[in-house]
């Protein structure tokens, strides 16, 4: 049975491991979903800072990192100086956060990295966020000839029509998720198939 994996970072991983209460071992996870399932394709989204890197939507499918990490050293080295300490700080988290999606890239995991938009909200306050659903549901739909089995790490209730289609296409839908996170709709579709992404602590933990 073919199997592909979709991770939906933004939702499985909201509030980082602070929320989680336990740092994740990308390897061990990519491993797990290989082991477990015998996943043949780990899709991976997510956001990262650009920092006025002009991302070009019209040729690109995902970030080129390896172009944005460039050009953030180089701004790093060049205007250093010039930053305040929180400012650098700031700067270091992002390219931290390249490094990291590039090492996701050597264990293999198969990319689409969005830039974070900043978005107004009604009470006057910012949000800053990556939305990759309308990526995922097209990669879904666009490689549902390729599987016959998805396991699918995201509790967005959103994804439900495309896990319904899926589904009824004759596709085998595991929802992998964290239980309080889940969307009511998204665990009664997945039913028995439903596995808590809290209960894989000892399989992922990361040890320090």
């Amino acid at each position: 049975m073919k199997t592909f994996a979709f991770i939906d970072a933004s939702n499985l991983f909201y509030g980082g491991e602070k929320s989680l209460g336990w740092k994740i071992d990308y390897l061990k996870l990519f491993k797990y979903l290989k082991k477990k399932y015998e996943v043949l394709e780990v899709y991976y989204f997510g956001g990262v800072e650009t920092h006025d890197y002009q991302y070009d939507y019209l040729k690109n499918q995902t970030v080129p990192l390896r172009e944005l990490e460039r050009r953030l050293v180089s701004y790093i080295d060049k205007e250093g100086k010039k930053l305040n300490k929180a400012n650098l700080l700031l700067f270091s988290r992002h390219l931290a956060r390249i490094h990291f999606y590039l090492k996701l890239q050597e264990f293999g995991y198969k990319l689409f990295i969005k830039p974070v938009k900043l978005y107004y909200q009604e009470d006057g306050s910012t949000q800053r966020k990556a939305n990759c659903d309308a990526e995922m549901a097209f990669y879904l739909m666009k490689e549902k000839e390729n599987f016959d089995r998805l396991v699918f790490l995201s509790g967005d209730g959103d994804f439900l029509p495309v896990l319904k289609y899926l589904k009824q296409a004759g596709k085998e839908i595991i929802v992998l998720a964290r239980g309080f996170r889940t969307a009511r709709e998204i665990r009664q579709f997945a039913g028995n198939n439903f596995r808590d992404f809290v209960k894989l602590k000892k399989d992922i933990r990361f040890e320090e």
